[in-house]
C-alpha cells in the first residue's frame, strides 16, 4: 500500500476500534456505536481468523463487528436499524478485477451482436440497425465470434456494404482485438490498397491487394479514432445507469483497465455529486496522450471516501487467440506461418513499465500468448532487480497461453496473473485448434499458478463478456459451458474451489490493487461493502452458481440495491 492509503486506513481502523471498544465495555443497550446490525445469517467473512459469523454491525460505513446475533444484537442501541436476514448467506462486495467499465456503459446504446450465431445474424442485425437511422450516421456495435458460426473465417466488407449502404459501420469483434468494417468507413478513415499496417496493428487485404474490412488490433483506431463519441454529459448517465446494472449482479467496484485522464475527471465529478454508487479502481492507458502529465501528477488514492483511486498503468504486449494475433513462441496450429502480433516491441514496453514503477504506479499488462507473457515476466524481471522487497503488485492480465517452465516465475517475481475464468469456458471450444495438443497444458493454468504460491485476481473483461461475476466463479470451479459440459470439466485438474472462486473476486482483487486492508473482506475496521444472497454458494450444487441472484447489495453500509422481494425483516 502507499503511505498515503497506509494513512487512510490507520484513521479508519483507529476510528473503528474506538466505536468498537466503546460498545465492547459498555455492554450498554442504549449505547450509539451501530447503525445496522444484520443477523441470523450465514456470513462468509473471508477472514481465516472467523470465516463464519451469523451477524454483523456497521457504522460510518464500516463493518465494526461480526459475531454470533446475541453477541451483536447487544450492542445496538434505539436507533439501530436491525435486520434479520431469515437464515440467506452474506458474502464480501464482488470486485470485477479487469472491466472497461466506460465500454460497457458506452454498450448501453449500441449494438449488440453477442450471441449472433452466423455472419447473416449480423448482417439483418445490422439491415434493420440502419433503417432507423439518418444517412451518413455511424453505426456501431459490439460482439460477433467467428468461432461462432458456420463458416469460422473473417467476413468481408461487401457484406455489411449490402445490409448498410447509406451508413459508415464499425463492429468491434467481441475480444475487442478485431473490427469488421464497411467500405464507406474504410473511406472516411482513409483507409485503401496502399494504406501500410500501423505498428502492432493490421490491415487484412484480399489477394486483389483491398482491404477485406478486418482491422486487427492497432489497426482499428484508425477507424474508432474519427467516430463520434458520446457527449460529456451523455457519459454521465450512461455511467450511472452502468453502476446500478453492477450493483444488481453484485458487484461493488471494478478495475477499470486502460483510461484516459478525461475518464478520471468525469468521475471526479459524478463522485464528488454523488451520483456513482460505485467503487472504481482505475488503471490509465499507457497510450493516453497526457501520459507523461499523469505520471508526474503520480497516483490517486482514497479520492471522494475511497470510491475513486487510480493507481495503475495498463498496456498492451500482443492481441487476442480468437483474433489469431496473440503472441505465440511456435506458430498457431491452424494457421502455419503466423505466430500474432507484438502490439509493444519489449524495449518499449520495458521502458514505459520501469517509469511506472519508480513513479509509484502499478503496472497491469495485457499478454495472452506464451511468447507475449515469457516476454513480459522478463521485462518485469529486469525491472524489479533492484527493488528491495522484490515486487510491485505488477500484473499480467488474461496469462492465457503459458510456457510450463514460466508459471512459477509469477509467484517467484511477485507478478499477479489476472485471470478472466469466463474466458476459458468460452473458448474452450476452438483453442485447441488454435494451440495444439501440446501447448494446451499451459492454457488457463489457475490451479498450477495458485499451487505455485499465486494470487490470483479474478474479472470478466466486461463487455467482452457478461458483467454478472457469478458466472465467473462458475466457469472457475467447473470449467463446464452453461450446459454443463464437458462433465468433468475441461481440464478440470485446474479448477478452483468455490471459496478460492469467491476470494478471487473479494479478497485477491483487494490484493491486486494493494487494498486489502481495506476491503475484500468482513472484518472490523474494512469497508462495509457486502452481497445478501438467498442461496448459500458454498453449498448449493455447482450448477446452480450461474442462477445466484443477489437479493440486496450493500455498500459503504448502505443498501444501493434489493430485490423486488427483499423486506430484510428490518426493525427499529
Amino acid at each position: 500500500m502507499s503511505m498515503r492509503s497506509i494513512c487512510i486506513h490507520t484513521c479508519m481502523v483507529a476510528l473503528c476500534a474506538s466505536l468498537c471498544a466503546g460498545a465492547s465495555c459498555a455492554g450498554n443497550k442504549e449505547n450509539q456505536n451501530v447503525d445496522k446490525a444484520y443477523f441470523n445469517g450465514k456470513i462468509i467473512t473471508m477472514d481465516p481468523g472467523a470465516p463464519l459469523v451469523e451477524a454483523l454491525a456497521t457504522r460510518g460505513g464500516l463493518v465494526i463487528l461480526t459475531g454470533g446475533s446475541n453477541e451483536v444484537l447487544a450492542e445496538c442501541g434505539p436507533r439501530c436499524e436491525k435486520i434479520d436476514l431469515e437464515g440467506r448467506t452474506i458474502i464480501p462486495g464482488l470486485i470485477d478485477a479487469h472491466a472497461h467499465f466506460l465500454g460497457y456503459a458506452k454498450g448501453l446504446e449500441r449494438l449488440d451482436l453477442v450471441g449472433t450465431e452466423s455472419l447473416e445474424d449480423v448482417v439483418t442485425k445490422v439491415s434493420r440497425y440502419a433503417a432507423s437511422r439518418e444517412r451518413g450516421s455511424w453505426i456501431v456495435g459490439r460482439g460477433w465470434d467467428q468461432n461462432d458460426w458456420p463458416e469460422k473465417i473473417y467476413p468481408h466488407r461487401r457484406e455489411l456494404d449490402r445490409a448498410a449502404p447509406r451508413n459508415p459501420v464499425y463492429l468491434s469483434r467481441v475480444c475487442g482485438h478485431a473490427a469488421y468494417a464497411n467500405s464507406e468507413a474504410l473511406r472516411l478513415a482513409g483507409i485503401g490498397r496502399d494504406t501500410p499496417d500501423p505498428p502492432g496493428g493490421r490491415i487484412m487485404k484480399g489477394r486483389d491487394g483491398e482491404p477485406t474490412g478486418i482491422l486487427l488490433d492497432e489497426a482499428m483506431d484508425l477507424v474508432s479514432d474519427i467516430i463520434p463519441g458520446p457527449s460529456r454529459e451523455d457519459k454521465k448517465k450512461l455511467l450511472v445507469d452502468a453502476a446500478h446494472a453492477c450493483l444488481a449482479v453484485g458487484l461493488v467496484g471494478v478495475h477499470e483497465m486502460g483510461i484516459s485522464g478525461e475518464t478520471v475527471s468525469i468521475y471526479r465529478e459524478l463522485f464528488d455529486s454523488g451520483e456513482l454508487p460505485l467503487r472504481i479502481t482505475g488503471y490509465f492507458s499507457g497510450s493516453d496522450e497526457g501520459f507523461d502529465s499523469l505520471l508526474t501528477a503520480g497516483p490517486l488514492v482514497g479520492y471522494a471516501d475511497n470510491h475513486l483511486s487510480v493507481t495503475g498503468v495498463k498496456f498492451f504486449s500482443d492481441g487476442s487467440l480468437g483474433a489469431r494475433s496473440a503472441a505465440l513462441i511456435d506458430d498457431y496450429s491452424d494457421d502455419p506461418g503466423n505466430r500474432g502480433l507484438l502490439v509493444t516491441e519489449p524495449e518499449s514496453l520495458y521502458a514505459s513499465v520501469k517509469r511506472c514503477h519508480e513513479a509509484g504506479f502499478r503496472t497491469a499488462i495485457h499478454a495472452i500468448g506464451d511468447r507475449a507473457n515469457r516476454i513480459v515476466l522478463d521485462v518485469l524481471e529486469k525491472v524489479l532487480s533492484g527493488d528491495a522487497d522484490g515486487s510491485g503488485r505488477h500484473r499480467i492480465e488474461h496469462a492465457q497461453i503459458l510456457a510450463p517452465e514460466d508459471i512459477p516465475r509469477f509467484a517467484a517475481l511477485g507478478v499477479i496473473p489476472s485471470m478472466q475464468f469466463i474466458h476459458c469456458t468460452s473458448d474452450m471450444p476452438w483453442v485447441g485448434s488454435r494451440v495444439g495438443p501440446d501447448r494446451i497444458a499451459g492454457a488457463y493454468a489457475w490451479r498450477s499458478l495458485l499451487d505455485s504460491g499465486c494470487r490470483i485476481p479474478g474479472g470478466s473483461d466486461f463487455p467482452v463478456e457478461s458483467i454478472n461475476p457469478f458466472l465467473g466463479i462458475y466457469a472457475a470451479v467447473t470449467r463446464r459451458d452453461l450446459d454443463g459440459d464437458p462433465p468433468d470439466g475441461w481440464f478440470g485438474g485446474q479448477c478452483l474451489t468455490v471459496e478460492e472462486a469467491v476470494r478471487a473476486f473479494t479478497l485477491d482483487a483487494a490484493y491486486a490493487s494493494g487494498e486489502e486492508e481495506l476491503r475484500g473482506s468482513l472484518v472490523p475496521g474494512k469497508l462495509a461493502d457486502f452481497v445478501i444472497l438467498a442461496e448459500d454458494i458454498m453449498s448449493i450444487p455447482h450448477d446452480a452458481i450461474p442462477d445466484i441472484k443477489p437479493v440486496a447489495t450493500v455498500l459503504g453500509g448502505e443498501i444501493v440495491y434489493s430485490a423486488a422481494d427483499f423486506a430484510g425483516g428490518s426493525t427499529k
